[in-house]
């Protein structure tokens, strides 16, 4: 008989560090909060040595601003932190989708065109519409497979997440992000990777208007 492979067990920190973070996400710790240590500790059961590792791996994410004699805070990002957090996803992204329009595989395509429609089916619904969108961009950059942009990218999608103006939160953005995404799919379907590269561009650059019209507001 095959020996049975050995659990793994994720370190406290790292569990605590994605409690954590989910609080941050789901805005029960909201942008320029003061992290409250022993309420976190006292609530989760633990001493605060995981917390304080778990707050370092956040801050190396950007999430957390750790403030001398103060403590740890919810990263608030400023409109020029949105606005250059946009400029990179759009060259980051739009250069994957080039690329990836020039070499895709039936299957690949098969697959975008998938979870396209899992975005249209969540398009009355916003939150749903949030992790579908996010689901096409992550797994055409798995798809693209240049690790060190997905790193990058991924860092930029968590932190663009603190945004107190996400640009689909504007009204009439949603319709409008789905029709750029059924235009980008065309582009990929017909392999045309210039239309693919400044579909994606102008996707973000739309984005980021709508999130300034919205911050304006």
């Amino acid at each position: 008989m095959d020996a049975a492979a050995p659990l793994t067990h994720r370190p406290l920190y790292e569990e605590v560090a994605e409690h954590v973070r989910q609080r941050i996400f789901g805005r029960l710790l909201e942008p320029g909060a003061w992290i409250d240590e022993q309420q976190l500790c006292t609530e989760m059961g633990i001493s605060r040595t995981p917390l304080r590792e778990a707050l370092k791996v956040l801050a190396s994410e950007g999430l957390v601003t750790m403030k001398p004699r103060r403590g740890a805070y919810v990263t608030e990002m400023s409109e020029r932190d949105v606005r250059e957090a946009y400029q990179l996803l759009a060259l980051l992204e739009s250069d994957a989708a080039g690329a990836l329009a020039a070499r895709a595989t039936d299957l690949e395509l098969a697959e975008l065109r998938q979870l396209h429609e899992e975005l249209e089916a969540a398009a009355g619904r916003r939150e749903d519409f949030f992790a579908a969108n996010e689901r096409f961009h992550l797994r055409l950059l798995e798809m693209e497979g240049n690790r060190w942009r997905i790193h990058m990218v991924t860092d930029l999608r968590r932190l663009m997440k603190l945004n107190r103006h996400h640009s689909l939160f504007r009204e009439g953005r949603l319709s409008e992000s789905l029709q750029e995404h059924r235009d980008l799919l065309q582009a990929l379907l017909r392999r045309d990777p210039s239309e693919a590269t400044r579909l994606t561009r102008a996707h973000f650059q739309n984005g980021l208007s709508a999130a300034s019209h919205q911050g304006s507001a």
